[in-house]
């Protein structure tokens, strides 16, 4: 199937979920400032069209893009904050106002999110996926020469049972995505006051069984931090302290994801 022309963007990776409420964003949205960090031109695209966050993770809720002209179109400038190009449907729609489309509509809506951004030259692009295996994620695969896929889920086995969907949508041979590993969060809480304790409010070893299944990797286990939502909903990130011990996790997610990408 012919893809889309996107020249100036290296290499494109896509985060993905089975359920809504793992930390999917998050992962995300650390994980391009991460990469950013070590001197890449990196882009973000919330492609959850029916519930996206990160306008409001990056603290951008009520903007709307500008318009500028390229190859003699009229097209979207993105925003950029953190060191981050970002392009979401929460720019264009108001965030109090459902999306009510059906799939057709809704995968036309995240294309021309791609095609109709001036993204300039970029090292790596980084979507974020709705949850599930609906038209969205198959469109884009389609569409999109993606790079590798990464799954977010946390331990406990229903959100295991809908990762593995997702897992198997990826590596279908009809899509066959390079499936770079698994990210586990939520994995364990340390109390703030309590760092030598671990609860295992999920359980444990969920994403290593999704890692087995599909002969990938784990990628790193991310504990239940409080802050770290807190940040998120006040538009910072956990970069911005440089005491979270979070930090080194996704500095070494940045650098596991690009070891893969240059050797797959």
């Amino acid at each position: 199937m012919e893809k889309l022309e996107m020249k100036s963007i290296k290499h494109i990776i896509v985060v993905a979920s089975g359920k809504g409420g793992v930390g999917k964003s998050t992962v995300s949205a650390n994980l391009a400032i991460a990469l950013s960090r070590k001197n890449l031109k990196v882009g973000l695209v919330d492609a959850d069209i029916y519930g996206p966050s990160i306008p409001a993770m990056f603290g951008l809720g009520m903007l709307s893009p500008e318009m500028a002209m390229e190859d003699g179109k009229n097209k979207m400038k993105p925003f950029e904050k953190y060191g981050i190009k970002l392009m979401s449907i929460g720019f264009l729609v108001p965030e109090e106002r459902a999306v009510i489309w059906r799939g057709p509509m809704a995968s036309n809506a995240v294309k021309q999110l791609f095609t109709e951004t001036i993204w300039g030259e970029l090292d790596y692009l980084v979507i974020d996926f709705p949850p599930g295996t609906g038209d969205v994620q198959i469109t884009t695969i389609q569409d999109l020469k993606i790079d590798g896929a990464i799954i977010v889920t946390t331990p406990q086995i229903i959100s295991v049972n809908d990762a593995r969907k997702s897992a198997e949508m990826l590596t279908n041979e009809a899509l066959s995505v390079p499936f770079l590993g698994v990210v586990e969060n939520m994995s364990w809480f340390t109390p703030l006051n309590h760092p030598e304790e671990k609860y295992f409010l999920f359980g444990k070893g969920g994403g290593q069984i999704i890692a087995d299944e599909f002969y990938t990797s784990l990628l790193t286990k991310l504990p239940l931090v409080q802050e770290v939502g807190e940040m998120a909903d006040n538009g910072k990130n956990l970069f911005m302290d440089n005491s979270n011990p979070m930090q080194d996790l996704f500095d070494k997610l940045a650098e596991d994801v690009m070891n893969k990408i240059d050797n797959k």
